[in-house]
């Protein structure tokens, strides 16, 4: 959870609360005198007359605008015997998230009077008013104790500029000569404010308590409180006492201004003799609560789109733009660049805007596309400028939007371009599908088109296309796949489901309509690796039941889950196949059970090692031996006969993860690590990307001794992992004295070969790193540090933990690839003719990955809705995060000038090695 320091009011779903204090009415009692109740007999009635202690009630009114926002709410009736208690929490009918900014309490103290009088309810009259705002001059939500000014014999008014205001303006006097005298305030009030705020802080929790030193704090305060008090009552007699025609005659031409100021003078001198405050409290919160205004979503496009898209799927147009006319001064507030009184520019928001065509753009489409010349169209050639302005586009980014000059410039060739596979997925961009004529010439094209490359076919599969006849030209070039290159984008297929066209609730329950999922399903059943892995694909996504992922979908994935099985069952060997499956899965069930299980016990590890072996060799557990064999959910090709409970263990990780050993059908043992509480799929999705590229670069006959080995997340919360017979970089340098060198030299020694050691050995080093620091930068691998950097004995360099990914990364300043010192003293250092081969085999990878790019951002694109951690955090550019690694704009040898910057900037760089050191402490500490 990333951390803030306040919260917005419009996320507040609370209701608004008062808490009239304990002893909350402060002030005077002072009854009236006997002469003054002989001549006004009706106040011998009223009950705060007769008693210091008289019965009180509170009511308590929400305002805005001068406009009451909520009906009033009161206190219940209480007996008042010693003094006036009341300590009752009075909730309004409206929550904080939708009150505005200028909301006001009007709280107003009720009497009781049998006779009536001014301001009367009844036999109620107001005993004392005041008006308080929500919130403070910086727009924060006031909490905690508030002290407000009660004007006696008022009731509180809600009004913008309230009579009644908790904190009451500075008062000013003026002089003989009719100036005024500004505040009347004296140092000893000023500082009784201050300490009132520093006590409201205390009370709060924000000022350190210390009971013997706050003891004598208020008692000392109190005794000024005092003689600040019978100062001010003083004060007030002696301007009682001053003449108001002294005033007058200083100056007659300020007789109506200095006649106001009297009345408040004179006003306020009565207050002072019989000043009430009111103690209330608002609600407490961890953080400040700014107010922010409540944001209405825009009205819905999606109706009036001509082509809604399917759910999930990320918004096809971009968002309404304000469009500005001649003459109107978008930045100003008013129309025209030197009238300053002109009205103030209006913005309205058009919902139609984005989602219905411009009728002016569509009037000069039709013209440039006017279909009466649709047969001459088929003869178009494009003179030698247009063909550079077209093969510029043809060389677009699937990322690249183009223009309304580039689509028409498209349309119009469209028939000579038929014969360049680049051209069609920006033919596809360019036509108006919403135009049923435009659009059923398009499709009519489709089968005239040159075979196109896998990476645009899987272009056509994203979110951006969802034409149906588009994506079964796509899946038709998929069929032309095998299956091991199939198995590398399955993953991404199995989510591009969600952007096709299956309704919601088929009438047979089926996905007939979906031809890539037909496609998916019928490859498949015929093949059992592929069979597999789909199934556990789809078993993940029924299984995701976050947030992130809608009902829909999951529905979707079972449905397609579902017509698999279904279709397993009509083939031969399907039932067995079918039951194989179900196998599988009670194999995970058990081991997820396990896991959970050892994970939550309060053992230490040793205990829990020996309750892994108990587990393993029950025989309810059934994982002693499989009969007949069981081939591996992780690797298919692989059949268990049953497991090693001797040579398990549990490693030492918040989550005990568990590494199995599994017997296979010819005796050799399948090491795998299980475990439960984390969500493998991102890792998952990295080592399929690492084996793409890897086949990429195999293709170009450069073989960097990769080692993508297995993941499968078995459920949104668990999964295995193929375990690999491996050291850490920072354990191997702590056996071995800080040298790389000396681990690879002890298990490879070669008294005649370089530095000692055996020169394929050597060499599978140099291009493992060279690969993994390729693909590391490329996928934006973050989090390295020397614990999930491996090595094994026969040389080969590997990562691990792919926790973040797309630059991404808890450590400040780290760099955009991870090659250390212990890397380079491996090579002999970075002198060695090792360290040049290595940065020789860097720059050939970048540069044959940077010509595959296309490939790689269209895997990417698919994935935009998947339930990925470091994707669903900005989904909208995690193409763009990897495309602008590859430096597309850049030549062949910028791209390699840029990468030996990178080297160099890694391996000079301090900060991951105060980083690594800091890591390696803590780890020691945990040990």
């Amino acid at each position: 959870m990333e951390e803030y320091s306040f919260a917005n009011s419009s996320a507040l779903d609370f209701p608004v609360n008062v808490r009239i204090s304990r002893d909350s009415l402060e002030g005077p009692y002072q009854p009236p005198p006997f002469s003054t109740l002989l001549q006004r007999p009706d106040l011998r009635h009223i009950g705060s007359n007769t008693s210091p202690t008289s019965d009180l009630y509170v009511t308590i009114q929400l305002w805005a605008d001068s406009k009451p926002l909520t009906v009033p709410v009161q206190t219940a009736y209480k007996s008042f015997k010693k003094a006036r208690k009341w300590d009752e929490w009075l909730e309004l009918p409206i929550s904080i998230s939708t009150i505005p900014q200028n909301s006001q309490l009007a709280i107003t103290v009720w009497d009781i009077s049998p006779t009536g009088g001014p301001g009367a309810k009844g036999h109620a009259i107001p005993f004392g008013g005041t008006t308080i705002s929500l919130f403070d001059n910086d727009n924060t939500l006031q909490k905690g104790r508030q002290k407000c000014r009660l004007y006696r014999h008022k009731a509180a008014d809600g009004f913008s500029s309230t009579t009644t205001p908790a904190i009451p303006p500075p008062r000013r006097v003026r002089n003989s000569d009719g100036a005024s005298n500004g505040h009347v305030t004296s140092p000893e009030e000023d500082e009784l404010d201050r300490l009132e705020k520093l006590f409201k802080k205390h009370e709060m929790g924000e000022i350190h308590r210390v009971d013997w030193l706050d003891a004598l704090v208020f008692k000392a305060v109190a005794k000024q409180r005092q003689q600040v008090e019978a100062a001010a009552k003083v004060s007030s007699r002696a301007r009682k006492r001053v003449p108001a025609s002294k005033t007058n005659a200083a100056n007659k031409d300020e007789a109506t201004a200095s006649k106001s100021e009297d009345q408040g003078t004179e006003e306020d001198s009565e207050e002072d003799e019989d000043k009430y405050t009111l103690l209330i409290d608002f609600p407490r919160f961890d953080f400040p609560i700014v107010f922010t205004d409540h944001e209405y979503a825009p009205p819905p496009i999606s109706s009036l789109a001509h082509n809604s898209p399917q759910p999930g799927n990320v918004n096809l147009k971009p968002p309404p733009e304000v469009q500005l006319g001649p003459g109107i001064n978008g930045t100003g507030n008013g129309i025209g660049d030197d009238d300053e009184n002109a009205p103030p520019l209006i913005r309205i928001y058009d919902p139609e805007v984005g989602a219905k065509d411009n009728p002016a753009e569509s009037k000069h489409r039709r013209l440039v596309r006017s279909h009466r010349t649709g047969v001459l169209d088929r003869d178009l050639k494009p003179n030698a400028k247009i063909r550079d302005e077209l093969n510029t586009i043809m060389s677009y980014g699937p990322t690249q939007e183009l223009n309304a000059e580039e689509k028409d410039l498209v349309w119009k060739f469209r028939h000579h371009l038929t014969r360049d596979k680049r051209a069609l997925t920006k033919f596809v961009k360019s036509v108006a599908w919403n135009d049923a004529s435009e659009a059923r010439q398009a499709v009519q094209l489709l089968p005239k088109w040159t075979e196109i490359d896998v990476d645009d076919a899987l272009e056509l599969l994203g979110p951006t296309f969802d034409n149906p006849a588009v994506r079964a030209y796509a899946v038709d070039r998929l069929r032309e796949s095998d299956d091991d290159e199939l198995l590398l984008y399955l993953l991404q297929l199995v989510q591009a489901l969600k952007f096709e066209k299956i309704p919601a609730e088929p009438q047979d329950g089926s996905t007939q309509d979906s031809s890539l999922a037909r496609f998916l399903i019928t490859r498949a059943t015929n093949n059992l690796m592929l069979g597999n892995f789909l199934h556990w694909y789809l078993m993940v996504e029924c299984d995701d039941r976050s947030p992130d992922q809608i009902k829909e979908h999951r529905k979707l994935f079972a449905k397609v889950e579902f017509d698999f099985m279904t279709e397993l069952m009509q083939i031969p060997e399907g039932p067995e196949r079918r039951k194989t499956l179900l196998r599988q899965g009670e194999l995970i069930t058990v081991l997820s059970k396990i896991s959970k299980e050892i994970r939550f016990s309060r053992e230490d590890r040793p205990r829990k090692q020996q309750r892994l072996k108990k587990y393993l060799a029950d025989p309810k557990n059934e994982l002693m031996a499989f009969d007949p064999p069981l081939p591996l959910p992780l690797d298919p090709s692989v059949s268990i006969v049953g497991c090693y409970p001797e040579d398990s263990i549990v490693f030492k990780s918040s989550l005990y993860p568990l590494l199995i050993h599994f017997k296979t059908l010819d005796g050799k043992k399948y090491p795998i690590i299980f475990k439960t509480g984390d969500d493998l799929r991102q890792d998952q999705l990295v080592i399929q990307v690492i084996a793409l590229m890897d086949r990429l670069l195999r293709k170009e006959n450069l073989d960097l001794k990769l080692t993508p080995y297995r993941i499968l997340a078995t459920s949104s919360n668990a999964g295995a992992v193929q375990f690999i017979p491996s050291m850490s970089l920072a354990a191997a340098s702590a056996k071995y004295k800080g040298s790389i060198l000396a681990y690879l030299r002890a298990n490879n020694p070669d008294t005649s070969a370089d530095l000692g050691v055996r020169a394929s050995t050597m060499d599978t080093y140099v291009k493992s790193c060279a690969g993994y620091c390729v693909i590391t930068y490329l996928l934006g691998v973050g989090d390295r540090h020397l614990d999930n950097l491996l090595l094994a004995p026969d040389g080969h360099f590997f990562h691990a933990d792919f926790g973040y990914i797309l630059g991404r990364d808890p450590k400040p300043f780290a760099p955009q690839m991870k090659l250390c010192k212990e890397m380079v003293e491996g090579m002999g250092s970075s002198t060695s003719p090792h360290y040049a081969a290595f940065k020789s085999y860097c720059f050939t990878a970048y540069t044959t990955l940077r010509k595959s790019s296309n490939l790689i951002l269209n895997l990417f694109s698919l994935m935009v809705d998947a339930n990925i951690p470091d994707i669903k955090v900005e989904p909208q550019h995690v193409v763009e995060k990897v495309r602008e690694r590859f430096h597309l704009e850049m030549s062949e040898e910028e791209a390699m000038r840029h990468f030996e910057g990178l080297i160099v900037d890694s391996v000079g760089s301090i900060f991951p090695v105060v980083i690594d050191t800091i890591h390696n402490m803590m780890q020691g500490l945990r040990a």
